[in-house]
């Protein structure tokens, strides 16, 4: 039971939803399956339903803090980070090691793509 809670606490402290999610399961298959996405999908394999950042779970549909709505976070670069091109009245931001396209009126979750994808080839 020790190890667990330490893996989980670890996974914690990461800010990633899909590690806490391998580490409860225990499976190193598991922990491959949900944090390596395959490139060869496309964007799509690297889109996420859900994300961890700042100790909580965001969703499409979801308000960000005022933080990531800042110039600081914006990504304007997007294309260099194998990211699709924002819609129209919304930019990318960076969120627990995930890329976010919000609303630039109320910073509405509209997508999210792991942080993976930077790597894509």
């Amino acid at each position: 039971m020790g190890r667990e809670v330490v893996l989980l606490a670890a996974a914690l402290l990461l800010g990633s939803a899909n590690q806490v999610l391998a580490a409860q399961g225990g499976a190193d298959e598991q922990a491959e399956a949900l944090t390596q996405p395959q490139a060869q999908h496309g964007d799509a394999s690297f889109e996420l339903k859900e994300f961890s950042a700042d100790f909580r779970t965001f969703k499409p549909g979801d308000i960000v803090p005022e933080l990531y709505r800042s110039k600081q976070y914006e990504i304007s670069q997007w294309n260099q980070r194998h990211l699709p091109a924002p819609d129209a009245d919304s930019h990318w931001t960076y969120m627990g090691g995930n890329y976010v396209l919000i609303t630039n009126a109320d910073g509405k979750v509209l997508r999210a793509m792991s942080g993976d994808i930077f790597y894509q080839h």
